[in-house]
């Protein structure tokens, strides 16, 4: 009479050893995605490296790059957002003229398979276009974009990034912007954390009214500095004219010599907090990596607990829009 407790206990020990090594399985096949560039002392991109020339560490735990390619050939997605609040009305048409120079090389190059959606932002935040490869029909929103005032610029970033986060090959969201942020109502940790989680390198491109700090706001400008290094981008300060068609121009030669890393998460043991430290670099020491800081994923609290508290970075979950 003690068989069917005995069955059914061994039973519910093959369920929890199954429920288990789905879970470690879930956690193995993760693949951590890396885009980085190269540069030497003076600055100069380097875009002849080998998968060798790289080492790569999760939480200081050396890990095993699966995945090298070189960016060349990789879809390229960028959201291009517009600050069109009232501090940005006077400088509004300089923009969008380089901005629309900037649309033309973009895509008249690279891969057929490149494609940019047009964001402007105020108090609200507006699409303007889905994400496309017709350089007129985005060059013609640009000429009629128009704003309010408020900045939202945290709720940009917020949302653009949740826009980004499901479409395959490499992400960058490039900010025009004067660095204000008054109205928005996700906080810049939210913010940071979307565009980590979409895998979006942030290039803030600040164009400066106000020389004096004293009489603008430089907390935006800070914030957007920080998220840039965070997710292996970098902050341009142009102002108007030749600087910011240059800005954009070094953009595109960033985005033209990219290498893609991934590596599936070994021996590296779940901590309390979600996000783990990378830390990118390569054997030359002579030259200097650029790359995301972090990525959110496995968490000590979050084991055997629901989907939703397990955020991770799950290529499978990703796809084209």
């Amino acid at each position: 009479m003690y068989r069917w407790p005995v069955k059914l206990a061994c039973l519910a020990a093959a369920a929890l050893s199954a429920a288990v090594a789905v879970a470690q399985f879930k956690v193995d096949v993760r693949l951590v995605h890396i885009v980085a560039t190269v540069k030497d002392r003076t600055g100069k991109l380097q875009g002849g490296l080998q998968k060798e020339d790289f080492l790569v560490s999760d939480n200081g735990v050396p890990q095993e790059i699966k995945l090298f390619e070189r960016q060349t050939d990789q879809p390229l997605s960028v959201l291009l957002m517009i600050d069109t609040s009232g501090s940005t009305a006077k400088d509004l048409k300089f923009e969008t003229d380089s901005a629309a120079k900037f649309v033309k090389a973009l895509l008249s190059e690279g891969n057929p398979k490149d494609a940019l959606s047009l964001w402007s932002f105020d108090y609200d935040v507006h699409p303007e276009t889905n994400f496309t490869h017709r350089m007129d029909l985005l060059q013609s929103k640009l000429k009629t974009i128009h704003g309010d005032a408020g900045t939202s610029l945290y709720d940009a970033v917020w949302y653009a990034s949740r826009e980004l986060e499901p479409r395959d090959g490499r992400k960058a969201l490039v900010i025009v912007t004067d660095g204000g942020n008054t109205t928005s109502s996700k906080d810049s940790h939210q913010a940071l954390e979307a565009a980590q989680l979409a895998d979006a390198v942030i290039f803030p491109v600040v164009v400066i009214p106000i020389v004096n700090d004293a009489g603008r706001n430089t907390g935006g400008e800070n914030w957007l500095t920080f998220a840039a290094e965070g997710t292996g981008g970098r902050t341009f300060l142009p102002s108007l004219g030749a600087q910011l068609d240059k800005a954009f121009r070094d953009i595109i030669s960033d985005l033209r010599t990219e290498y893609l890393l991934g590596y599936y998460p070994h021996n590296v043991p779940p901590t309390k907090n979600r996000f783990h430290t990378l830390q990118v670099r390569v054997k030359p020491p002579e030259l200097q990596v650029f790359a995301r800081n972090g990525y959110y994923g496995e968490a000590e609290a979050s084991l055997g607990t629901t989907p939703d508290a397990r955020i991770a970075l799950d290529a499978s979950k990703r796809g084209e829009r």
